[in-house]
């Protein structure tokens, strides 16, 4: 499997004069595997296909990732021509994750759906993957219809469709009709239990997934940030200790990365508990504490 190892990107404490495009630009320059642009409206904080295209187009190396962006609400015509889109201008750089809610309660009922969201987020996914693989699509569902449709410029090879989640639904969700798995908020031993769970599914559907398709967004903390009390994170997993889920400090990020690596993980999206005081200064300290990890 190959390790690699990404940045998820947050907030920007605004005392801090770099701009978006300035990480960008010292994300490739620093040898970066890929960028990762959350799903939120609040904050300041780009759109995440808006702002992997404009990082596509200030570097040509870099991965840029949706992770993740949530397909339920969203047309799925239109998401599919904006990848088609975004992988033509950047041929082998886009890793679109898709979800089915957003985390933040208060912004669902902001994209209205029209029925259950597990069946929705189905068709909706089977849509996008018709439209980016095939010439002329006629399709017919409970929630989308298509009558001889053709988006352009469809990829010259087939976009990857990553899913996240961490339930049983989602994960069986990942075996049937995702390419990948991203998942966050679960321990090492979770995660392997999570991988069997896709693989059986995927197996059931007579498919598979590629041996280094899973991933782990991970929180990284420091002993020198304050208000970390993690709450959000605590309601979610009232159950485990948070140091199995957030390691404190670099050496304990990497212990915790081989120990999910052991688990049949292999690409990870790091970002930091609180808004760093200079996104530059974690960027270096990122790409020398983490990238000799990958192979």
């Amino acid at each position: 499997m190959k390790l690699r190892i990404g940045v998820g990107l947050g907030p920007r404490d605004p005392a801090d004069p770099v701009t978006f495009g300035d990480l960008v630009v010292h994300m490739e320059q620093l040898g970066v595997d890929s960028l990762w642009l959350p799903d939120l409206l609040g904050g300041d904080l780009p759109d995440p296909l808006v702002g992997i295209g404009y990082a596509a187009g200030r570097t040509s190396r870099l991965k840029l990732g949706s992770g993740v962006t949530v397909l339920p609400g969203r047309n799925p015509v239109a998401v599919a021509k904006e990848l088609a889109t975004l992988a033509a201008l950047a041929p082998g750089r886009i890793l679109p994750v898709f979800g089915v809610q957003h985390a933040t309660a208060r912004e669902r009922p902001l994209f209205p759906i029209p029925g259950p969201r597990g069946e929705v987020m189905d068709e909706a996914l089977t849509v996008v993957r018709l439209l980016l693989e095939g010439e002329d699509v006629s399709y017919e569902g409970k929630y989308h219809t298509l009558d001889h449709v053709t988006i352009g410029p469809r990829p010259a090879r087939p976009l990857d469709l990553w899913l996240g989640g961490g339930g049983p639904r989602s994960l069986r969700r990942v075996g049937r009709l995702g390419d990948g798995w991203l998942g966050a908020a679960l321990t090492p031993d979770e995660a392997a239990e999570a991988r069997r769970t896709i693989e059986a599914a995927a197996a059931q559907a007579g498919r598979t997934v590629d041996d280094d398709h899973y991933g782990m967004s991970l929180i990284v903390a420091f002993e020198d940030e304050p208000g970390r009390d993690f709450g959000a994170l605590r309601r979610r997993r009232p159950d485990v200790d948070i140091a199995e889920l957030v390691p404190t400090g670099w050496a304990a990020t990497r212990t915790l990365i081989g120990r999910y690596a052991a688990a049949g993980v292999s690409k990870f999206v790091i970002r930091p508990a609180t808004t760093p005081r200079s996104w530059a200064t974690f960027l270096a300290a990122f790409a020398a504490e983490l990238k000799p990890l990958e192979t």
